[in-house]
């Protein structure tokens, strides 16, 4: 069997593609995989160092794309709802709050509102480490 460009590309990007099923990589392998297809289908008619550059090009700008698209989801992602307070929280203060097990600053989203420790709260958000919670006598 003779392995020209287009053959070549096709295995290195479903062997890429595969190795991210295998060992997550954060769709870094998946993105590289993706882009030597793509470079796999221009194989024929660009030269071995346009194909190199074409793939280098593409696995950076669709690992860029993805970590953006991934930080941002992230960002928003809060698996639990609850907290527990574990210091009091003053108005446009912080304070600390038990979520998912371990410790985190916290501020409340309402600014004229005191939450007393050992309090039920639930995290409507957050703003870099610092989640944002709301007393559970105003949401219900």
């Amino acid at each position: 069997m003779l392995l020209n460009p287009p053959v070549i590309w096709l295995l290195v990007g479903l062997t890429l593609c595969l190795i991210e099923f295998v060992l997550p990589t954060a769709f870094i392998a998946l993105v590289m995989g993706i882009s030597a297809l793509v470079v796999a289908a221009f194989s024929a008619v660009l030269s071995v160092n346009l194909q190199i550059a074409l793939w280098v090009a593409l696995s950076v700008l669709m690992v860029w794309g993805s970590r953006r698209l991934v930080n941002r989801k992230a960002a928003l992602k809060l698996d639990a709802t609850e907290a527990q307070t574990l210091t009091e929280i003053l108005p446009g203060e912080a304070g600390r709050v038990l979520y998912e097990g371990n410790s985190w600053n916290a501020r409340c989203e309402g600014s004229e509102v005191t939450i007393a420790s050992d309090q039920r709260v639930y995290v409507v958000g957050r703003r870099g480490t610092t989640l944002l919670v709301m007393p559970e006598s105003l949401i219900d």
